[in-house]
């Protein structure tokens, strides 16, 4: 007998055709929170274009196109000549040209551009998040460059295009560029030594994200120190830069993005900064790059979310199911709101706002650790509220589980992360008096706030000894500040259930543990995407 084409009407409609900004409550007030006035209509149309492009059927058919079609290395062409490529779906370029034509690979350059540009990033790692990767890295590089004039006047236009230009030319005749990173595979067998030109020859086995991209940042070490270089993929005259794939390294993750072995021989380098500079060079870009790990996270953990309440609204309305999905409203609520805080102190701290930027150099890596480390439970949890339903491919959902750990896993994991927590305050006492004013603005409105401050700078009064219990420092000033802001910003309902599920004596270790007697509906609504 043939099948049935009849719907199950038990079963909700897929979650497509919608605009995932106009359907995020969270996104929309913080865009509007950070933003002057007389920019806000502006971002807002051009936020939910975007928005529509994300929730579109076409765009979640380029998705599925492009994890069903991974990359593969493309050693020589027809005729046996070396050319190092590698080939990615078609539907990636899609996603990537609509991603680099939104802006999401510039470096937010205008009137509130760091806070639309992050809505934006969170908005696209919701659709297809191996894309994220080159543009998050193309944005990142821009500081760096400035440490080279003549450099910088070359690329920055060209990383900042919304025009994507994937043929493989020089600078000089491409309408737009994108950048990748590379790090030394082999520490010891990395060099950099001086050649011709002003130019320098790199040696080694290096790990390059995005090997399909135009240049790449590579830090490295050289006679005088670690130093920053920017290694061209093709040259001035045209040629091939020596670019040796060797391989393709299989991650967890997404499968549409690239992360390949590379080999340099000889291959030509641009300094940028001086010789032992490396960390000072690429210190902005390195910030920059962790504030994407925070935004791409919250952005999985928002889709999660969104799918299990368009799921659970539906046929499930059991009480312990209403508190998983209440559990995991706040805590997406509490990442997006901690990651639009810190792009639009970006946006003060390039005004010359210095409490900004200190406060950046101590939240970034503290959100960094606690928001990407959470995701991966966040998206699991959303999974189960689907049943086996979520696990799925058509349900989408196996796709969020791969990629949910990867950005805890970056610039040197959670550890490293924590420890950069500890040791920027061990450096400079401006980012805890920065700090203590941001959550101080909450103080008074929530005594179990007030009280996991007090017991913070306990905490903070013996910096010595803070190595040891880094992880649990980095955690706790990323939870004091979003209940700082989640107090002074969000609806008393979610407010109160994260002050007292996350700050207070009553904390649960797992999702689903929420006290009863608060209004659980009402906060799985306002997580509903709805237009």
């Amino acid at each position: 007998m043939a099948g049935s084409t009849q719907r199950d009407p038990d079963r909700p409609p897929p979650l497509a055709g919608y605009d995932v900004f106009g359907a995020d409550r969270v996104l929309t007030e913080a865009v509007a929170r950070h933003l002057d006035a007389g920019l806000r209509d502006e971002a807002a149309a051009e936020l939910s274009g975007l928005g529509r492009s994300c929730g579109s059927a076409q765009a979640q058919g380029w998705a599925e196109q492009a994890e069903a079609d991974p990359p593969a290395a493309r050693t020589h062409d027809r005729y046996g000549h070396r050319v190092d490529e590698v080939v990615c779906s078609p539907a990636w370029h899609r996603l990537l040209g609509k991603g680099v034509a939104a802006g999401l690979a510039g470096s937010g350059d205008r009137p509130g551009g760091q806070v639309r540009r992050a809505a934006g990033f969170l908005m696209w790692a919701q659709v297809e998040p191996g894309t994220c990767g080159p543009l998050s890295a193309t944005h990142a590089a821009g500081p760096a460059l400035r440490a080279a004039p003549e450099l910088s006047a070359a690329w920055e236009p060209l990383l900042a295009s919304r025009v994507y230009d994937q043929e493989p030319r020089p600078p000089h005749r491409k309408a737009g560029a994108l950048f990748g990173r590379a790090a030394a595979r082999d520490a010891e067998g990395a060099r950099a030594r001086p050649a011709r030109d002003g130019m320098y020859e790199l040696t080694g086995v290096w790990r390059c994200s995005a090997p399909m991209s135009d240049g790449f940042l590579v830090r490295a070490p050289a006679p005088g120190g670690p130093t920053c270089f920017l290694v061209p993929r093709v040259l001035p005259d045209g040629t091939r830069n020596a670019f040796g794939i060797q391989r393709l390294v299989r991650t967890p993750g997404n499968r549409s993005d690239a992360l390949a072995e590379v080999g340099f021989a000889g291959t030509l380098a641009h300094r940028v900064g001086a010789e032992g500079d490396a960390a000072a060079v690429l210190a902005e870009t390195v910030a920059a790059g962790r504030l994407d790990h925070v935004l791409g996270a919250a952005g999985l953990m928002r889709q999660a979310v969104a799918r299990a309440v368009h799921h659970g609204g539906h046929p499930d309305d059991a009480p312990l199911t209403r508190n998983v999905l209440a559990d995991l409203a706040v805590e997406s609520e509490a990442a997006t709101t901690l990651a639009l805080r810190l792009a639009a102190a970006r946006d003060d701290g390039g005004d010359g706002d210095e409490r900004a930027a200190a406060l950046l150099r101590l939240a970034v890596p503290a959100a960094a650790y606690w928001v990407a480390g959470r995701c991966p439970a966040v998206v699991r949890a959303a999974a189960e509220c689907l049943g086996e339903e979520g696990w799925a491919e058509e349900s989408g959902f196996p796709r969020l589980v791969r990629e949910a750990p990867l950005h805890s896993l970056a610039r040197g994991g959670g550890s490293g992360q924590a420890l950069e927590v500890v040791g920027v305050l061990e450096r400079d006492p401006r980012v805890l008096d920065a700090y203590l004013t941001e959550v101080g603005a909450a103080r008074g409105a929530d005594r179990r706030l007030d009280a996991a401050i007090r017991d913070l700078l306990t905490d903070l009064a013996d910096l010595a000894a803070a190595r040891g219990r880094a992880r649990r420092l980095a955690e706790r000033l990323a939870l004091v500040l979003q209940g700082a802001l989640l107090v002074r910003h969000a609806p008393p309902e979610v407010a109160d259930l994260f002050c007292a599920s996350r700050l207070g004596p009553d904390a649960a270790l797992s999702f689903g543990g929420l006290a009863p007697g608060a209004d659980l509906g009402g906060v799985v609504e306002r997580a509903r995407p709805a237009g």
